[in-house]
């Protein structure tokens, strides 16, 4: 929490170097043609929307902040297979702001292509750079197996041992997570899908903190993405459906005490039923990616509020900083809240659409133990 209000206090100090670019333009701005083109500049409109979107977004560098025009960044690797150039690899910061060409390669600054690297003929090459969401991804990944790998030595240790130190705080949490959700979910088979569902769970909620975090490696917005959702999602939907009984698939393409009008002959139902396979862990994309995008979208917004009244008036800015510090604080606290449950209705859901696939119908298991 003090390192968010840190940054927060960053953003506004930025108030006075604008405020005073904007008083300076005013003053020498008409005399020549050099006064006419700070003109021109000074006079350009923040756009908070694009501001926004620019930093929710994946980006090959790890953008901290901009004072006046000196922009504060972390580089990261580019890696790029061109078949004209073979294989390339440098440091985004080889692209420099506002001449972002290198190597014959060139990362468009604007536009639907914004942050996406061509050759001069417009080819666009194989990118597999390593960005900021996937320097998240594995310190994410680092952080768990870190994590959980020491617990998993002290059990073996000492089984009977009481939990101490990060266990305390992740053991309550796990068993919570499989007796109140895997296991009532999914039923006898629930030990087969519980480590899944619990690096599931602890993946997310992991990611979604760390995007809270405004400094690196935090602030990414991983969970944010719809990639990374979409592919939790497509996780789900595989074991769900390889994991899938006869009672399963027969519920889905002859479904039991539906009219058979519904059935044939054009079977309205059984379409119902198999689009269902798909628009479940679709809900399980967009929910995630919605919720966390959302909460970064409405952080920043009171962030530019500060940008927004420096362009009317400096001491105004600072007014209005100190109703933005505390809204973003108050969101802070509710986007630790929303963290846990995102997380929590993703394993929720997912334990459901497993226990749907794997359950046996009662009806069915009667008649085999009187056979």
């Amino acid at each position: 929490m003090l390192v968010a209000i840190v940054f927060l206090g960053i953003f506004a100090g930025n108030v006075q170097t604008i405020g005073a670019q904007e008083h300076e333009t005013e003053e020498t701005g008409v005399s020549s043609a050099h006064g006419n083109e700070s003109e021109e500049k000074g006079s350009e409109k923040l756009n908070p929307g694009e501001f926004i979107f620019d930093h929710i977004k994946d980006a090959h560098e790890w953008h901290i902040m901009t004072i006046g025009h000196t922009h504060v960044s972390i580089p990261l690797p580019v890696i790029i297979y061109s078949k004209n150039k073979g294989l390339n690899i440098f440091m985004s910061s080889k692209f420099k702001h506002g001449t972002a060409t290198y190597k014959g390669f060139r990362l468009e600054t604007e536009g639907e292509n914004k942050n996406k690297i061509f050759e001069e003929d417009g080819t666009k090459p194989i990118d597999i750079s390593i960005t900021k969401n996937i320097v998240a991804l594995l310190v994410s990944a680092f952080l768990l197996l870190l994590i959980f790998l020491s617990i998993g030595k002290r059990y073996r240790k000492d089984p009977l041992a009481p939990p101490r130190g990060i266990q305390a705080w992740i053991e309550p949490v796990a068993i919570m997570i499989t007796d109140d959700i895997i296991k009532p979910s999914i039923g006898p088979k629930y030990e087969r899908y519980t480590p899944y569902l619990l690096s599931l769970f602890f993946f997310i909620w992991i990611n979604n903190m760390m995007g809270l975090i405004p400094i690196p490696p935090g602030g990414a917005n991983l969970t944010g993405n719809i990639a990374v959702t979409g592919t939790l999602a497509i996780l789900t939907l595989l074991i769900t459906t390889f994991s899938g009984n006869k009672n399963y698939w027969k519920h889905i393409f002859n479904t039991p005490g539906v009219p058979w009008w519904l059935k044939l002959p054009i079977p309205i139902m059984p379409l119902v039923e198999f689009v269902g396979l798909f628009t479940k862990p679709f809900a399980l994309m967009v929910r995630l990616f919605a919720n966390i995008t959302a909460g970064h979208i409405m952080v920043m917004a009171f962030i530019m509020l500060i940008y927004i009244f420096a362009q009317m008036s400096t001491g105004l800015a600072y007014g209005i900083s100190v109703v933005s510090i505390s809204f973003n604080v108050f969101l802070t606290f509710l986007e630790l809240l929303v963290a846990f449950i995102q997380a929590f209705i993703f394993v929720f859901l997912s334990s459901i659409y497993i226990g749907l696939a794997v359950t046996e119908h009662h009806h069915e298991e009667h008649q085999t133990e009187h056979a």
